[in-house]
């Protein structure tokens, strides 16, 4: 079974990059889940699922994976494209929307 390493991007409710940088080894499903007529729970029999290893860099996922023969593919992280902005292009006089309540 392939396990997939990465690095988690920072989740939605973060505003800083406090607790990324870190890389997972996870391994893919061998099943499908299921989910449970009565209750509506999703479910799976595959234990390896619950398995997430977290390594402080990239080689040391890789080199694990290497020595313990585990097929493994790495996915590289995103760089965050941010837009360089001032607190003052807010009250510009020639915006093309003007600003209102």
């Amino acid at each position: 079974m392939p396990a997939r390493i990465y690095s988690p991007a920072k989740t939605a409710m973060q505003s800083g990059k406090a607790k990324t940088g870190y890389w997972v080894l996870e391994f893919e499903p061998e099943v499908p889940r299921k989910i449970d007529p009565l209750m509506g729970y999703t479910s799976s029999a595959d234990m390896k699922s619950q398995v997430r290893l977290r390594f402080e860099t990239r080689d040391d996922a890789v080199a694990y994976a290497q020595k313990h023969g585990i097929a493994y593919r790495v996915q590289e992280p995103k760089d965050a494209q941010r837009r360089a902005i001032s607190y003052a292009e807010n009250f510009r006089y020639d915006r093309k929307v003007p600003w209102t309540h």
